[in-house]
């Protein structure tokens, strides 16, 4: 798997008239293949189009990250989602949720100390998090 392939998922994120069948397809072939190496750019697309407000691609590339790191990525997953954007979140928090439940200990590892972030929203959507261990 190149940046091609996620530089074409990012194309087809900006693009209002992409087909979102295929956009999702891609976005689950990437989240498929397990190579971690794309993590650091896929994070960065995810703070981008945070950045531009864009929830849709937040979403889509949220799962792709949460597929492709696992429990690791609660951080960059959480920070993301404490970004209000005017969504319902529902697929961003059902990864949160799914990989809290994966891997309990290590989820209660990594979000705790996101419960004294000096973002608040940030503290308050680990403290959300950690709600959904078993």
């Amino acid at each position: 798997m190149t940046d091609d392939v996620i530089t074409r998922l990012i194309t087809m994120l900006d693009d209002l008239d992409a087909d979102v069948d295929a956009t999702i397809d891609l976005a689950d072939e990437i989240a498929a293949t397990g190579d971690r190496a794309l993590l650091p750019r896929l994070t960065a697309e995810l703070d981008r189009a945070i950045a531009e407000r864009n929830a849709y691609a937040r979403e889509l590339l949220g799962g792709v990250v949460s597929g492709l790191g696992g429990v690791e990525t609660l951080p960059v997953l959480v920070r993301a989602s404490a970004v209000d954007l005017g969504d319902d979140q529902d697929g961003l928090a059902t990864e949160i949720v799914d990989l809290v439940q994966a891997d309990p200990k290590t989820a209660r590892g990594l979000l705790q100390p996101l419960t004294e972030d000096d973002d608040l929203s940030v503290a308050n959507r680990a403290d959300w998090a950690l709600r959904f261990l078993p």
